[in-house]
């Protein structure tokens, strides 16, 4: 297993009506809701740690510090970029932006940790 900080990864989607506040419930506006962005940059980091697992390693994410600073309405297109900042033991550190079709709309700071699914959920039960 060998992650390397500098590493990215960007998808893109188009908002729809379940990604609005309106139905997370974070708000009463059709805009794209702030825990849908942060699904979308979770998403985005798993993403880029695609290939760089061991095959029984997974990660779960531990903290985000987010901002949300743009609406962006249903029908926009919407892009996410990580990018590996740092590796401390077991912990990856991704910085992460998101954009709409005219201007940013949000970054983080997004740590996940990485874990044996198995040994993770046999502490649960």
């Amino acid at each position: 297993m060998e992650i390397k900080t500098g590493h990215s990864f960007t998808q893109e989607i188009t908002v729809q009506y379940k990604d609005t506040a309106a139905v997370y419930g974070s708000g009463k506006l059709e805009v794209f809701a702030t825990p849908a962005m942060v699904g979308l940059m979770e998403n985005t980091a798993i993403k880029c740690l695609e290939g760089m697992l061991d095959d029984d390693s997974d990660t779960v994410g531990i903290e985000i510090n987010t901002k949300h600073v743009k609406a962006t309405a249903v029908g926009k297109k919407v892009a996410c970029k990580a990018t590996i900042t740092e590796v401390d033991g077991r912990r990856i550190r991704f910085s992460i932006e998101a954009w709409d079709e005219t201007a940013p709309i949000g970054s983080a700071i997004h740590d996940r940790f990485i874990i044996n699914p198995e040994k993770f959920m046999s502490k649960l039960s």
